[in-house]
């Protein structure tokens, strides 16, 4: 039915936000976040990008035919490009809460090094559908693993193009997907 068929803004403000590890989560798509959570702001017009891949190995039996696919696992990921490259929350994760010093009144100072290792954090996006629907992704165990080339240009704004992989947490789930609507509708999925 097409009154199903949706597509996805950010939340006005901002939609992905980080939290310290152990930070109470939120378990629907509407009750107001813990404060412990700040905004990274705007991220690019590509949006947020949920890439999930399941790993199997296949096995022959004797003579070639392929006789079972035996499964090995299933990786949890997000991407997406944080845009505000001179909001103090974004180069934090970036770059990790110890490096990254002052605020852009008082100067802010990075320390960009070869063995930081990312925290974990957890991680919820907000994000508006069709017709006053809100979608909510939480993320309990999300760790940065990857951030893009950095381009400097008069062409276009400079961005962190961000992975972040969602680890399983104590209950086995990557991520929890809440989903509210007008229609009464509310769902909630785990990856």
């Amino acid at each position: 039915m097409s009154n199903n068929v949706t597509a996805a803004k950010p939340k006005f403000g901002g939609a992905v936000y980080v939290a310290p590890t152990g930070t109470t989560l939120p378990t629907d798509a509407t009750t107001a976040l813990n404060e412990a959570f700040t905004t990274l702001g705007y991220i690019s017009d590509a949006g947020l990008v949920n890439s999930t891949e399941i790993n199997t190995e296949t096995k022959k039996a004797w003579g070639g035919d392929e006789v079972l696919e035996l499964f090995q696992g299933r990786t949890d990921s997000f991407n997406f490009t944080l845009i505000e490259a001179l909001d103090v929350n974004v180069l934090k994760l970036v770059y990790g809460a110890d490096n990254v010093t002052g605020t852009l009144v008082s100067g802010i100072t990075i320390n960009v090094k070869s063995n930081i290792e990312l925290p974990e954090q957890v991680m919820v996006v907000e994000m508006n559908m069709k017709g006053n629907t809100v979608k909510r992704i939480v993320i309990p165990c999300a760790t940065v693993t990857n951030v893009g080339d950095i381009t400097y240009s008069d062409s276009d704004v400079v961005g962190y193009d961000t992975t972040v992989k969602a680890a399983p947490d104590t209950a086995g789930n990557t991520h929890y997907e809440y989903i509210s609507g007008t229609t009464g509708a509310t769902g909630a999925t785990n990856g």
